[in-house]
C-alpha cells in the first residue's frame, strides 16, 4: 500500500536529496508578435533555472531557421543550457549531419532526437531515401558527430503507428540502446497509465530516466485534437473539469494550474523527480504549477520542491 500523497507544501524531501527538474518546451513562432510572446515565457522561466529549455522543428526541417535562431539565443541570452529538437522526415543523413556538427560548434550539447511527424499532405511517415530510418538510426548518427546529451520520445499509451505496445517498448529500447541519456513522454492525464508504462520499460531492461511530460490545459478543445492525433486519453472527469468555461478564460486558467499541479504532485509521491512542462509558448501556467509545487526563481524566499 502507498503511503498518503504528500500534500504540495512538503514535496522537498531534504533526506532524499534529489529536488524537483523541471524543462520547458518551446516551438518556432511565425510572427513577430508571436516572438515576443516566447521571448517574455522565456525570461519569465528561466530564473526557475530548468535543466535544460527545448526548442521544437518542424517537419522537414520547415522550422530550420526559426529553430536555429532560438536555440542560438537561449544559449547566448540566458544560462539555461538549450535542447534543439532534429528529425529525419525528408532530409538526407547528410543535411542532419551538417545541422548537427553546427549545432556542436555553437555550444549546443543537447539534441531532441526524433523522427518526426510526416509532412502535411501525408498519412504516414516515408524515410527519405537516403535519410535516417528513424530515432535510433538518428541517435547512433548524432553520436558519432559528438557526445551530445541526447533525449527522445516515449508513448506511455503506445505511438499511433506502432503496431502493439510490445513494438513501441522495443523501439524505445533501440533508442536507448544507441545512445539516448533520456526519455520524454508525450503527454498524458491519467497517471496510473504512466506508471504502468514505468514498470514496462523497466521490465524491458531500460533504465535511463523516463521524464513525463505536462501538457496544462489552457485550451481544452485545443487539446482534445492534440490527443486525437498522438493517441492520447482525454479522460471524462477531465472534460466535466472544463465543462461551460469556453467563454471563462481565467476560471480556465485556475483549473489548468489545480489540474496540473495535482498531476505533478501525484508524480513526485511516485518517486518522479523531473518533469518536461509543454509550454506552448507561454508561462503562465507552468510557472504558477512550479510555485505550486515549491518551485521558486534563484534569489526568492522559498524552498524547492
Amino acid at each position: 500500500m502507498n503511503p498518503p500523497a504528500p500534500s504540495l507544501a512538503q514535496t522537498f524531501d531534504p533526506a532524499s536529496g534529489r529536488p524537483l527538474g523541471v524543462s520547458f518546451e518551446f516551438f518556432p513562432p511565425r510572427t513577430p508578435e508571436m516572438e515576443a510572446t516566447l521571448w517574455r515565457s522565456v525570461e519569465r522561466l528561466a530564473p526557475l533555472k530548468p535543466r535544460f529549455m527545448s526548442v521544437t522543428y518542424g517537419a522537414g526541417g520547415t522550422t530550420r531557421e526559426r529553430t536555429h535562431a532560438i536555440v542560438r539565443r537561449i544559449l547566448a541570452e540566458t544560462s539555461v543550457p538549450p535542447a534543439a529538437h532534429l528529425t529525419c522526415v525528408d532530409a538526407s543523413r547528410e543535411d542532419i549531419d551538417a545541422v548537427a556538427r553546427a549545432y556542436w560548434q555553437s555550444g549546443v550539447r543537447h539534441i531532441v532526437a526524433l523522427r518526426g511527424d510526416p509532412p502535411t499532405g501525408q498519412s504516414r511517415y516515408t524515410p527519405h531515401p537516403q535519410g535516417y530510418r528513424g530515432a535510433a538510426e538518428l541517435v547512433a548518427g548524432l553520436k558519432r558527430i559528438g557526445d551530445f546529451e541526447i533525449s527522445v520520445a516515449a508513448y506511455p499509451e503506445t505511438h499511433p503507428e506502432a503496431p502493439s505496445p510490445a513494438f513501441d517498448i522495443d523501439n524505445l529500447k533501440r533508442k536507448v540502446d544507441a545512445g539516448a541519456t533520456r526519455a520524454i513522454t508525450q503527454f498524458f492525464f491519467d497517471t496510473d497509465i504512466f506508471l504502468r508504462f514505468l514498470e514496462r520499460t523497466l521490465k524491458a531492461g531500460i533504465t535511463v530516466p523516463i521524464v513525463p511530460g505536462i501538457l496544462p490545459v489552457s485550451n481544452f478543445a485545443q487539446v482534445q485534437k492534440f490527443a486525437a492525433l498522438c493517441g492520447a486519453t482525454v479522460p471524462n472527469w477531465l472534460a466535466r473539469q472544463f465543462d461551460g468555461l469556453d467563454s471563462d478564460p481565467e476560471t480556465r486558467r485556475l483549473v489548468a494550474a489545480t489540474v496540473a499541479a495535482e498531476q505533478c504532485r501525484r508524480l513526485r509521491a511516485e518517486g518522479i523527480h523531473d518533469l518536461h512542462f509543454y509550454t506552448l509558448n507561454r508561462a503562465e501556467l507552468s510557472f504558477a504549477i512550479c510555485h505550486m509545487l515549491g518551485l521558486r526563481p534563484t534569489g526568492t524566499r522559498g524552498r524547492a520542491a
